[in-house]
């Protein structure tokens, strides 16, 4: 009779390196084995409580997003931050984010979208504005519901929207203004053309390379043009 090895596993004993049990799993032919399928994100509304062993409230999910998410100059909140608001702008923000997905966004119509973000201020001391530099590397796609790559490593989406947090005012400067914002498109087709397995690249890089700069209030309807193109 055939058996099958599912998978291995190493379990670090003790916290240490050098004490490793490798565990086996055996599937019989034909048996099933159990499975965890992906967990499908909630959307809260902020109101839902904390509560504490003794049933008692301790406070408010907005708390928690107050004290976690405040530092929108930071370059991870500010990057969700750059998520929504061309969510926002594509009219999709009611959708829920998929963290660690192989694409940000995905159109009504069926375009998948990359927000790469930047700015010229940072929330830690700086001697001089810092210069926007984006990640552009091809990955290996991931798919959340089977946590599996896929095999070729390539860029993920149909087209890049840039967004540049171009304020240079540390008094004034607010994320939450979009007239602070400067967007910038450019589709993923002429990146690989442009860069090819290039992994970073400056703002004055994109430009010179065609990248459209584009207004807040065009954005959806330029991301269906350039992809019609």
């Amino acid at each position: 009779m055939k058996f099958d090895v599912v998978f291995k596993v190493q379990i670090l004993v003790n916290g240490t390196n050098c004490d490793i049990l490798e565990h086996e799993v055996i599937k019989m032919p034909g048996q099933k084995m159990p499975t965890y399928p992906a967990i499908e994100p909630k959307r809260f509304t902020g109101l839902e409580p904390l509560i504490a062993p003794d049933g008692c409230a301790v406070g408010k999910l907005t708390d928690f997003w107050s004290w976690a998410y405040s530092d929108l100059m930071g370059n991870a909140e500010r990057g969700a931050l750059a998520e929504y608001i061309v969510a926002c702008a594509l009219g999709i923000e009611t959708k829920k984010r998929v963290s660690w997905d192989k694409y940000d966004l995905m159109t009504e119509n069926g375009i998948a979208v990359e927000v790469k973000t930047s700015g010229y201020l940072q929330t830690w001391e700086q001697k001089a504005l810092s210069k926007p530099i984006f990640g552009i590397q091809p990955t290996f796609g991931w798919d959340s519901k089977t946590n599996e790559y896929e095999a070729e490593k390539k860029r993920q989406s149909d087209i890049y929207v840039f967004c540049v947090h171009a304020h240079t005012d540390q008094e004034t400067a607010d994320p939450l203004q979009i007239c602070q914002w400067e967007f910038y498109l450019m589709p993923t087709k002429l990146i690989d053309e442009q860069f090819g397995n290039q992994k970073t690249v400056t703002l004055a890089s994109l430009v010179r390379a065609g990248a459209e700069k584009c207004e807040y209030s065009d954005l959806k309807n330029r991301i269906y043009a350039v992809m019609q193109k």
